[in-house]
């Protein structure tokens, strides 16, 4: 239980930090959240655990795939926040991902790579 509530709170603070840089600067604040933080956070964890390194390397390819098909709500929630405002454009954001999503996994099936 301990070493669970340590994961917790150094992956909380990882989020708080970016959180509060992007309030004081948000370009810094977008850079460090662009970095695969989560998963390197996921992969640390992983590996501390012992898990084995088919697990940990399945890990990182899959989020690879999974994060191409999210790219187009970066471009699409600017957009959408100043025409829509907030929650509407982040609802919108979240549709367009999955949309985007599903299409990408049908198009990488055929190469092999099972995403569903």
């Amino acid at each position: 239980m301990p070493w669970l509530i340590t994961k917790y709170v150094i992956t909380a603070a990882i989020v708080v930090v970016v959180s509060e840089v992007a309030k004081r600067s948000d370009r810094l604040g977008a850079l460090l959240a662009s970095l695969p933080l989560v998963t390197i956070l996921a992969l640390t964890w992983l590996h501390i655990e012992k898990q084995p390194a088919a697990t940990i390397t399945h890990h990182a390819w899959y989020t690879f795939w999974y994060v191409v098909p999210t790219l187009p709500m970066f471009l699409a929630f600017p957009w959408l926040f100043n025409k829509w405002g907030f929650w509407p454009a982040l609802a919108a954001s979240a549709v367009l991902t999955i949309a985007c999503f599903g299409a990408f996994a049908l198009a990488v099936k055929p190469l092999g790579i099972k995403l569903l």
